[in-house]
């Protein structure tokens, strides 16, 4: 299994394969459902040649998605910081494992890797993750789509967040939008495709200048 550190790799071209990042727990939750939705990502994402990339872990939804979609024929890169490497266990049978040097550096690159992202149920890392990539969103560093892929409701709270800060006035609702909303493993790769919201400032008490 190939390793490689920040920088000694290039950036992914434009007219590569598509990839897509999934956020997801390590471990496999309370509910069949979960295990069984990452199966079917991994698989879906196999068969459309579509590209893996994930945090690098071996164990619990992490390892699902990965092993679905090896299975299938599908490329897989993970993406793991030094210090978790042996904590959570690395997959050892990935197309590639790219190591980095801390959590940020992690995230930037599972950014950088990806075409479009989508978030599975999962733990803090999750939503660490989904939260960061949301926010990159809404101040116009990345135009990628994030989709929600919305497991037995998992995700009706963090909607129902979004959507109280709409109500009190810290969030635009074109912003809130950047949270795509799927039921099915198909309807989350749907939306990988369908057009960004328009680009607006995050400062609801800024006047347009």
């Amino acid at each position: 299994m190939p390793r490689s550190r920040p920088g000694t790799l290039p950036l992914p071209c434009e007219t590569g394969p598509m990839r897509v990042c999934v956020f997801c727990g390590s471990s496999r939750g309370a509910k069949p459902a979960y295990a069984e939705a990452a199966t079917t990502l991994g698989a879906a994402l196999a068969a459309s040649g579509t590209g893996l990339v994930f945090g690098g872990g071996d164990v619990g939804l992490m390892g699902v998605v990965a092993d679905a979609t090896l299975a299938g024929g599908g490329e897989v890169i993970g993406v793991m910081p030094d210090a978790l490497v042996a904590k959570e266990i690395a997959h050892e049978g990935l197309t590639e494992l790219r190591v980095t040097g801390s959590m940020h550096e992690r995230k930037a690159m599972m950014a950088e890797l990806a075409d479009g992202f989508i978030a599975l149920p999962g733990g803090l890392g999750t939503f660490d993750e989904l939260c960061e990539i949301l926010t990159w969103g809404q101040l116009g560093l990345h135009t990628k789509p994030v989709v929600l892929l919305d497991i037995d409701g998992f995700w009706d709270p963090f909607v129902a967040l979004l959507d109280s800060a709409v109500d009190a006035g810290f969030l635009r609702a074109v912003h809130r939008d950047l949270a795509r909303r799927a039921a099915t493993v198909a309807d989350a790769l749907d939306l990988l495709t369908a057009p960004p919201p328009p680009p607006m400032h995050k400062w609801i008490d800024r006047n347009d200048v």
